[in-house]
């Protein structure tokens, strides 16, 4: 009989102290919201850039709530950092400002950077003055990240670096960014072999930065061109050679988080708002209860990695299963809200469900491509699971 591995860890109980800190973070967004400094919106984690509410959350000791004190955190855990971003995105929060750096920079940081890297970027990090973005996709690569073609040469004290990145958000916002690239040609036989990972400082002479507009017209993507851009040794993450491995313990942080499933949230809020007391015949009921019973679900399983990363393990496996069952069901939150409510999607309206059902219709064709294609994690899962 083959024993397969566990799909997802071991079920986590939030802890009772983070009764207070979500109460606390709940009473803060009502007081923001009650002077109208933002308006919820969808996807709000990479569309609702806002410096002043990200440095607002670092003075409240919000961000970098699992760096060490040393380096200007708080040392307070991966699931009290669970607790504030499920309510920050739970009310369509602007995040997108800070998001990346306090997700997986800071993380990754702590378990590779040098003592000098964190110094430099960390304490700017928990204040919400740091940001960063992603390097990972390039043209033609899709999800396969194995097959980047960015290289970088060694020349004296450090690196030379060419090549091109896309789907980087906030990249026109950010200070620096985590790049994969090649430092070794690439070799079929093993094509994990050779990538290392650089911090690129965006204001390098030879960076260039394109913006990728959305169907609205707003801009958060971007194609980030590297032409002859030198890294010191010093801006090296990691060990060179050590960038697949590196990497792909970074993307547990990304891919399980509850952004994975509460894109949608905001909608789904403003959609009971709009039907609230009206008699629903057991077909919209029976819609309703599976949305809501699935998102428990997901929260169970999102909550479990994160509890498994606060014990210091990597669960890769675990989160790529999040990622795809999250993204998928953000979708279908959006068919049930069209269904049960014939509001068309406004993008032009300043708040309310026509404009939440505008931003998740046209965010929705990134919500299974970002962070890996689901076909990509589906790829993932089986080789995890020993069937491929």
């Amino acid at each position: 009989m083959v024993t397969l591995p566990e799909l997802v860890p071991p079920p986590v109980v939030l802890p009772d102290r983070v009764g207070a800190l979500r109460a606390e973070v709940r009473a803060f967004l009502a007081e923001e919201r009650a002077a109208d400094a933002w308006r919820p919106r969808a996807d709000a984690w990479l569309s609702g850039w806002d410096e002043r509410f990200s440095k607002e959350l670092g003075r409240r000791g919000w961000l970098g709530m699992a760096i060490p004190t040393e380096y200007g955190g708080h040392a307070r855990g991966a699931l009290e950092r669970y607790v504030v971003t499920e309510e920050l995105l739970a009310a369509g929060a602007p995040v997108a400002a800070h998001w990346i750096a306090d997700r997986q920079i800071g993380p990754s940081l702590m378990r590779f950077g040098t003592e000098e890297q964190r110094q430099r970027f960390l304490p700017g990090i928990a204040a919400g003055e740091v940001y960063f973005g992603i390097g990972m996709s390039e043209p033609d690569s899709g999800s396969d990240l194995a097959s980047v073609r960015s290289k970088a040469d060694r020349v004296d004290g450090g690196w030379e670096l060419t090549g091109t990145k896309v789907w980087t958000s906030g990249a026109h916002h950010a200070h620096a960014l985590f790049s994969l690239v090649r430092t070794s040609p690439r070799d079929d036989a093993n094509q994990h072999a050779g990538l290392s990972q650089l911090i690129v400082e965006l204001d390098s002479p030879g960076v260039t930065i394109r913006p990728i507009p959305l169907l609205t017209g707003a801009h958060h993507f971007n194609e980030v061109v590297f032409d002859k851009v030198f890294v010191p040794d010093a801006m090296v993450l990691g060990e060179i050679g050590q960038g697949w491995h590196q990497v792909t313990s970074e993307l547990a942080f990304e891919r399980s988080g509850p952004e994975r499933y509460l894109s949608t949230f905001p909608l789904l809020v403003a959609l009971l708002g709009e039907i609230s007391g009206q008699e629903l015949d057991a077909g919209r009921r029976r819609d309703l209860g599976g949305l809501v019973a699935r998102y428990w679900t997901l929260r169970r399983m999102s909550l479990a990695v994160a509890g498994a990363l606060e014990a210091g393990e990597a669960p890769e496996l675990a989160a790529a299963v999040v990622k795809d069952l999250g993204t998928r069901f953000e979708i279908e939150v959006i068919d049930v809200c069209r269904l049960l409510l014939s509001v068309p999607p406004d993008p032009g309206a300043e708040a309310g469900f026509a404009r939440l059902l505008a931003d998740a219709v046209l965010h929705a064709p990134g919500f299974t491509l970002r962070g890996g294609t689901n076909e990509i994690l589906r790829g993932i899962v089986a080789r995890g699971l020993g069937l491929r």
